[in-house]
Order: structure tokens, then C-alpha cells, then sequence
């Protein structure tokens, strides 16, 4: 066989740079200065616009400071993502520290953020929600350090001078640099929240979520098929399986015929693997790079959920149905302590301590897509048969 020629080599290093470039964005959808991948986002911006266009309807937007890929959800109502550790007050903190950076100077202490905080939480229509902000106390003052590290990590602050924990403790501060044009960037929306507060002030959370991210879609059978093919590709891209019973009968008609090319396709630009299955689709990351949570994985929570998703799997094999109560679980794991115990923490092996395990388990396995929550438990769901230990073979 013939030595590969110069331009076939370089035409496989172009693709091997474009994958990384995609791959690389779907991890992170807004890529700051400094991050090793930007400088091939820049090289191959005309092909990743195109291409996310194309697959998705995601715009992507490259700039000096930062590449931003507008991510939308195919979903609403997965309670499933979020920031680590962030509930509601967090989240509206966040907002709040924006709304107050955008209009900062282009350094602000940790302190001044603070105190700006306050003259911000004090809005009496934030207070009739029940958001109360007073920076009196050490969880207050480090939910505002977590906030300040988020933007951190997302490139809208750069750390000058300082430890946050001194602040925490009262006994320092922490200068940054603010970063404007990163951060008008981190709104993923198509209309602004303030616009919809002001000409749909009547809608409740549900139909706000839904008209921040609302998109035109002509009305002709070829702008309908695109709208289906994005929303697949776009839970495809963002969801570790998709199952066909949750599908609309619009989706399930336009996937019986295009399932093949559409996993193809993103498959190929991806480096990802397609599986199809009779429930459903999935592409698969081999090296478990796109993922945020991983199964198996280290520590005492990963270790019981694998025990609890093999006991689920070995169940559905004879009763595909069963719904299994948290109490039944935690049972299980409490009994399972008996024999891989003194692999755990100290404290998980305390008395009590398998509610909380056999929560996160159930937790952990639904942000997988592996089991499905209910009212009175979780139900396994078909990609969970690969956890299932089979019989060996002699």
C-alpha cells in the first residue's frame, strides 16, 4: 500500500483538529481567553458555524476574548442539570453579581461586589419572593465566593490580587479584573429576560423558560423537518440517551426514516459512537469526555451507585416494570455495607447513612438517563441492562 501523500495527511489532520474544536465546545459552550482549544475554534470557525447551524440551529460566535456557542435546550423540564451546589438563592446571587459587574468599572474588589450586592438584593419585589441577602454570615458570604469562582472558571473575572477564602473569613479581599465582552456572553437566550418581563409580564416560570429560548420556525413542511432534526440532534448532542416512547409522534415519524444519517452525521463530526436500539439512540463517548457525570467513577457515592444500578438491572431482567421505593434501596445498600463497607467512608457506614446514599444513587442515575423517577420511586429504564452482571461462562 502506497505512503499517504502530503495533502491526505493534512486533510486528516484537519479533521482531527475540527473534532477537537467541536468536541471542545459542546464541554465548553463559552470558551474564554486562555483555553487551549480557542486558538482551533478561531482556525476553523467558518466550518463549526456551519456545521452547528447546519445540525443544531446553534449559533457560535468567535471573538478575541472568547468563543461563545449559544446552546439551546431540546428540553425545559430536566431537573436533572444545574450547577454543582447552586439552589435558588445562588442562582439569583448570580444574576444579581452580573447585572451589577456589567455596570462596574473594569476592576472591582471582592468587598465592593459585595456591598453592591446588598444595595441589589434589597429590590422589595426580591424580597416578596423570599430572597433575603445580608452578607452577615459565613455560608452567605461563601455563596457569593462560589459565584465569583463560577465566573472565574467562565472567564468573565480574572483573579489580580487575593484569596477568597479571606474574605469568607473576614480577614482579606480579592481584586479582579472584569471582563465585559465575556460576560454580555453568557446570556444563552434569544430574548432578553427584561423584554419578557415587560411584554409578557403575566406568564409563570414555565412559559418564561419557554420564551427565552423561543424560536421562529417558517411554516412550510421544510421548515418544520429542520426544527424536528434540530431538536433531535440537540438532545442527541446533550442527553446521554434517547428513548422513543418520550418523543412526539412528530419526532418518532421524522426518526424512523432519518435515524441512520442523523447519528451518522453527528457521530462523524464528533468522534462519538452511535448506538441504535429498539427504545431508542445514543451516542456513545468512549473516552468520557462529554459527560459531567460518569458511572463508574471513584469514591463512595460512585461505587453505591453501581451497586444500586446493578441490583435495579439484574431486577428489570424479570420484572421490566417494578418501580423500587427509596426505602427498598436503601435496605439494599445497607446490606451491601455488610460485605464492601470497609471500602466506604466512615461516615457512610454509619447507621442511617444509606437514605442518603441510595438518594444520591437514584440522583445520579437519572441525570444518566439510566432510571426513571416517580412519585413512589425510580423505574429502570432499557440502557441500564449493561450494568446487569451476567452468569459466567465455563
Amino acid at each position: 500500500m502506497p505512503a499517504p501523500g502530503l495533502k491526505d495527511v493534512l486533510k486528516h489532520q484537519e479533521a482531527e483538529e475540527r473534532e477537537r474544536a467541536l468536541r471542545a465546545l459542546l464541554m465548553r459552550p463559552l470558551m474564554p481567553a486562555g483555553d487551549p482549544a480557542l486558538e482551533l475554534v478561531r482556525r476553523h470557525a467558518g466550518y463549526l458555524r456551519d456545521w452547528f447551524g447546519r445540525e443544531t440551529g446553534w449559533n457560535l460566535q468567535v471573538e478575541r476574548q472568547c468563543a461563545r456557542l449559544y446552546k439551546r435546550p431540546a428540553a425545559l423540564d430536566d431537573a436533572t442539570r444545574g450547577l454543582p451546589e447552586f439552589d435558588q438563592g445562588r442562582y439569583v446571587l448570580l444574576c444579581l453579581a452580573c447585572a451589577v459587574l456589567e455596570r462596574a468599572e473594569s476592576q472591582i474588589t471582592l468587598r465592593t461586589l459585595g456591598e453592591r450586592l446588598l444595595e441589589a438584593a434589597a429590590d422589595p419585589d426580591l424580597a416578596a419572593c423570599g430572597f433575603v441577602f445580608t452578607l452577615e454570615s459565613a455560608r452567605e458570604r461563601r455563596s457569593l465566593v462560589a459565584v465569583c469562582r463560577l465566573l472565574l472558571e467562565l472567564g468573565a473575572l480574572t483573579r489580580v490580587a487575593g484569596d477568597e477564602e479571606g474574605y469568607v473569613n473576614q480577614s482579606g479581599d480579592v481584586l479582579y479584573d472584569v471582563h465585559r465582552r465575556v460576560l454580555a456572553r453568557l446570556p444563552a437566550g434569544t430574548r432578553g429576560a427584561s423584554l419578557i418581563a415587560m411584554t409578557q409580564a403575566d406568564l409563570l416560570l414555565d412559559g418564561r423558560l419557554a420564551a427565552l429560548v423561543d424560536e421562529y420556525i417558517p411554516d412550510s413542511p421544510d421548515g418544520k423537518r429542520m426544527a424536528l432534526r434540530h431538536r433531535l440532534a440537540r438532545r442527541l448532542l446533550d442527553d446521554p440517551v434517547l428513548y422513543h416512547d418520550e418523543l412526539s409522534p412528530e419526532e418518532r415519524e421524522y426518526l424512523v426514516s432519518q435515524r441512520g444519517p442523523l447519528a451518522h452525521r453527528l457521530a462523524h463530526a464528533t468522534g462519538l459512537t452511535a448506538e441504535l436500539r429498539a427504545e431508542g439512540l445514543a451516542l456513545v463517548d468512549g473516552d468520557g469526555e462529554l459527560s459531567d457525570k460518569h458511572l463508574p467513577a471513584v469514591g463512595t457515592e460512585a461505587h453505591a451507585t453501581l451497586l444500586v444500578a446493578e441490583h435495579l438491572a439484574r431486577t428489570a431482567r424479570a420484572e421490566p416494570a417494578r418501580i423500587h421505593s427509596l426505602h427498598e434501596l436503601a435496605g439494599y445498600l445497607r446490606s451491601a455495607g455488610d460485605r464492601y463497607g470497609r471500602f466506604w467512608r466512615k461516615d457512610a457506614r454509619e447507621a442511617g447513612a444509606e437514605v442518603q446514599l441510595a438518594t444520591e444513587a437514584v440522583n445520579r442515575l437519572e441525570a444518566l438517563r439510566l432510571v426513571r423517577r416517580l412519585e413512589n420511586g425510580a423505574q429502570a429504564l432499557p440502557a441500564l441492562h449493561r450494568y446487569a452482571i451476567s452468569v459466567p461462562l465455563t
